[in-house]
């Protein structure tokens, strides 16, 4: 797809999402740009993410549980900042990204694969025993997503709504230690999340700022306390402390602002008018 024909598809499906408003100061072509240099964003970290399977996946391939451990959470960190996308795709989101309680049978349930399949057996088993298959799946799965994204015409309100999408998950799921219950790498995954987060506001912070500036302030408020939050947990190595190690207390102090940053963020695409 060339860039001029990209940009008026672009401009096409922003056309379309966006409803007319009296006084409205966000018009489609507005969303152009932003959009646009969300897909490169997502591009350059679909492109990471197949960079650091492919190491991850040969560790676990070579036997070498050691190496697979440590390279598990930095890599599912690129599909994380990148969900409201991968999750366009239902298939794949689902066999990259599925986990036990998803599935009839959970652990040793065939169609349980991806990442968390091999989580399991890294972690619960503490072996890459019987793995090979999984990784090679899972390594297939992640070519043909960065394959797809790279046709795919982004739609306005599923970029705009992603930030909030992301917070949600977050809040509604994640600070129950569900999402990497073997490795217990959650904050990996937090941390990603919110980053994934603010580079939507971020490209979005101009339009943002155009129809409410206090509004634009109180979210980046909002951010950076959480991001103040997470950095608590940083260990000296750029990783986290694993998840197992905060207390109830610890927990319940991240549960306030990210519900709150969520809300927030819940709020952008009646901000612009998108349906």
């Amino acid at each position: 797809m060339s860039i001029k024909t990209g940009l008026a598809a672009l401009l096409a499906v922003a056309s379309l999402c966006v409803a007319t408003v009296a006084g409205a100061a966000v018009s489609p072509l507005d969303l152009v740009k932003p959009i646009a240099d969300y897909k490169v964003y997502v591009s350059k970290e679909v492109g990471q993410l197949v960079t650091q399977t492919r190491a991850f996946t040969d560790a676990v391939k070579a036997g070498d549980l050691k190496k697979a451990k440590e390279l598990y959470a930095p890599t599912r960190t690129h599909y994380e900042s990148i969900e409201p996308i991968a999750e366009l795709f239902s298939d794949l989101d689902s066999s990259i990204d599925s986990r036990a309680d998803d599935h009839e049978k959970r652990e040793s349930d065939p169609a349980f694969t991806g990442f968390h399949r091999i989580e399991y057996g890294l972690y619960a088993k503490n072996s890459t025993e019987g793995l090979a298959p999984f990784a090679d799946k899972l390594m297939k799965d992640v070519l043909e997503l960065q394959s797809r994204i790279k046709t795919l015409v982004f739609p306005p309100s599923k970029v705009v709504g992603g930030a909030a999408a992301l917070m949600e998950e977050v809040a509604a799921t994640k600070i129950s230690g569900e999402e990497d219950r073997y490795s217990h790498t959650d904050l990996w995954d937090f941390q990603a999340n919110v980053d994934g987060a603010q580079v939507i506001v971020k490209l979005l912070d101009p339009l943002i700022r155009k129809q409410d500036p206090a509004f634009a302030d109180k979210i980046a408020k909002n951010f950076a306390t959480v991001d103040a939050i997470l950095a608590k947990y940083k260990t000296p190595q750029g990783g986290f402390e694993t998840y197992d190690k905060l207390t109830s207390a610890d927990r319940k102090a991240l549960v306030g602002p990210v519900q709150t940053l969520a809300e927030d963020l819940s709020r952008l695409r009646g901000l612009f008018g998108l349906k």
